[in-house]
């Protein structure tokens, strides 16, 4: 890492759930934390769920966002890397990042390197004991002939069925993520440890649980979730030396929609 830069990481922004017009406010304020962190930032990850749904045909994507691809662009193009995890409800991205951003999208966790720090890096949706039922239909989703069964729908009815069904799952703001459910019971907790058994990670960083939290592991390992930008608004940051979790102009929760 360069002196006095700064890795950035954020998941789980769910941009155009409720409604596009609910989720505007929450986009701009997504772009304003990219404008602050941009002067120092080395590096920027994305960890997934930047949309509630986004599906790719293969002329076509999601109506909106235009904010803030038009902010990832300006960030990229300055020479700043970005990263892209996918996450569970934009898991259907393929090449649209790529080709029009230049930022990588990546679909499993992977491993990086800074200051001599090694972190495994992930959305976190799959990982880890149990959760089968969810384990099965990502399968389903992912499957070619679904994906491509899918795509033969017109998109006014494709993306307005998938968003609708999107929301009626897990309406934003998931309040059965709201507590800690106990290190025996949280997933990513569990997967970090067992990996942990086989390799060393000085940090494990996720998102998808939807709340901001970081846990001493043994072995001198750190497990990381990022939150969400929906009722905490937080991100992390690594210096070089140490990571946090920290929140950007707090904001009640029910003043969001």
């Amino acid at each position: 890492m360069t002196a006095q830069k700064k890795i950035y990481f954020a998941s789980d922004q769910h941009l155009g759930a409720p409604t596009s017009e609910k989720s505007k406010e929450r986009e701009k304020k997504l772009v304003r934390w990219l404008d602050s962190v941009k002067a120092d930032a080395e590096a920027i990850f994305l960890l997934g769920d930047l949309f509630d749904f986004w599906f790719e045909y293969k002329t076509v994507v999601p109506k909106g966002f235009v904010r803030v691809l038009g902010k990832l662009a300006e960030i990229k193009d300055s020479g700043i890397p970005i990263y892209f995890f996918v996450g569970n409800h934009d898991l259907w991205m393929n090449d649209y990042f790529e080709k029009e951003l230049n930022i990588p999208v990546y679909h499993e966790p992977k491993e990086f390197t800074f200051s001599g720090k090694t972190f495994l890096i992930g959305h976190g949706d799959g990982l880890g004991p149990g959760d089968y039922g969810y384990k099965r239909m990502k399968k389903v989703f992912t499957n070619p002939v679904c994906k491509w069964l899918f795509r033969w729908l017109h998109p006014d009815l494709g993306v307005r069925l998938a968003q609708y069904f999107s929301v009626k799952n897990k309406l934003i703001s998931g309040e059965e993520d709201v507590a800690f459910l106990g290190e025996e019971k949280e997933n990513l907790i569990q997967y970090s440890k067992q990996v942990l058994t086989k390799k060393h990670y000085d940090y494990f960083v996720f998102g998808h649980r939807h709340l901001p939290m970081t846990l001493a592991l043994e072995k001198k390992s750190e497990y990381v979730n990022l939150g969400d930008w929906i009722s905490y608004f937080t991100y992390g940051v690594f210096d070089g030396e140490k990571m946090q979790v920290l929140p950007f102009e707090v904001q009640k929760k029910d003043e969001l929609v």
